[in-house]
């Protein structure tokens, strides 16, 4: 079933549609008396319970986050997910939208308070500015829904406890989406660790980056807030700063560094006038070091990891493959770990695992603990940056 027949009928049969000409499907009538059909349905291997569950209602808030084609190309894909709602208020993008995956109108609103009333999705994906985050939380959290928003979680360390204090208070998930948490060379390089076949950990080096959003050629509305330091935090330092520093608060279970020091370029000065397109985090823990590379200047796209232990090293290239050595080996040898499996191979199988209570989403690469530290983190290398001073990293508040 192709994407405009799945949001159709999921339109269809909700409340309020504006679909026209639609008409519910004749009852089947049953020869067989209620004794029958109860033993006709015990037929079924495993009896009814057999069915598959019915898929997880999600709804979108914002379209200017160009990632949101990732979820719209995905989602045919996804039986477990069924979209019941947009909420955008900008209906050039509606428009835009609509007509590129044949989106029906009767998803489409421009206020996402109206929108969880009439279509009462059970998570929200969020695809707006990082600096409207906290807005989108803060309105599924009154409506007591969970919610998955890209990377990272929002704009500030101020922020994030916020967000953290209204998801206990609420009791709701806050998921965080990066590409990298489901790259099986990522996982393979955690085991390789957390197995003790590297030894302890001494350095990590993540490299993530391509040649700049403008080169290549993201939407005009995600460019917008992209350079825009108010709504992006800043530039490449938090466009991919944020992946190496929640790769390394996952590989150090969570533990936040002893201090950040960061340091950025302005190469494109007339490309990028307002933000960073280059940028260096060096994370100082004990006995153990990262060095975050984040850039819009490198000629080709990439996203890297370097794990250094005490008996030997992992180094992931791209999603599929990891370069590994072990003490007493004679060389190195490249490993193409096999797939992940669901629910851990993508966002929406992991979102919907979480809601189902079959994982708990804590202390992994997309969970709000893990995120807070990050935050906290990218805070003190903003300003690290601004200062020209290293930052010293008090204790994570727990209230």
């Amino acid at each position: 079933m192709n994407l405009r027949n799945l949001c159709i009928r999921s339109a269809a049969r909700k409340p309020g549609s504006r679909l026209r000409g639609l008409r519910p499907a004749a009852p089947i009538a049953f020869a067989a008396s209620s004794v029958a059909l109860a033993a006709w349905l015990a037929f079924l291997p495993g009896g009814i319970e057999a069915q598959a569950p019915a898929p997880l209602p999600v709804a979108i808030v914002g379209l200017v986050h160009g990632h949101v084609e990732g979820f719209l190309n995905a989602l045919p894909n996804h039986h477990g997910v069924e979209l019941v709602g947009i909420a955008e208020p900008d209906r050039a993008l509606e428009t835009k939208y609509a007509q590129k995956y044949g989106l029906p109108e009767s998803l489409f609103f421009t206020n996402a308070d109206a929108m969880i009333e009439a279509r009462h999705p059970q998570a929200l994906l969020v695809y707006t500015s990082i600096a409207d985050h906290r807005k989108a939380i803060e309105t599924a959290a009154a409506h007591g829904i969970s919610v998955m928003v890209e990377k990272p979680l929002t704009i500030s360390f101020a922020d994030a406890l916020a967000i953290r204090n209204l998801a206990r208070e609420r009791h709701i998930h806050v998921l965080v989406n990066y590409e990298t948490t489901w790259y099986a060379s990522n996982r393979f390089a955690y085991d390789e660790l957390a197995s003790g076949r590297l030894g302890a950990i001494r350095r990590v080096v993540v490299e993530d980056g391509h040649q700049g959003p403008k080169e290549i050629g993201v939407p005009p509305e995600f460019l917008r807030w992209l350079t825009d330091p108010a709504q992006n935090g800043a530039g490449a330092l938090y466009d991919f700063g944020c992946y190496g520093v929640d790769l390394m608060t996952w590989l150090m279970r969570g533990q936040a560094p002893l201090t950040v020091t960061a340091v950025v370029n302005h190469d494109k000065p007339a490309v990028y006038p307002h933000v960073d397109d280059d940028a260096t985090i060096l994370l100082a823990y004990p006995g153990a070091q990262a060095v975050i590379q984040a850039s819009w200047n490198w000629p080709f796209g990439r996203k890297d990891m370097e794990v250094y232990g005490a008996t030997g090293y992992a180094i992931t290239v791209g999603a599929g493959q990891v370069r590994v050595r072990h003490q007493n080996d004679a060389q190195e040898q490249v490993v193409t770990p096999p797939p992940l499996s669901p629910p851990e191979n993508d966002s929406l199988n992991y979102l919907a695992a979480v809601l189902a209570g079959k994982v708990e989403d804590k202390g992994d690469l997309s969970a709000l603990d893990t995120n807070v530290t990050v935050m906290q983190i990218l805070d003190a290398a903003r300003e690290s940056a601004r200062t020209g001073r290293t930052m010293r990293l008090g204790p994570l508040p727990q209230q």
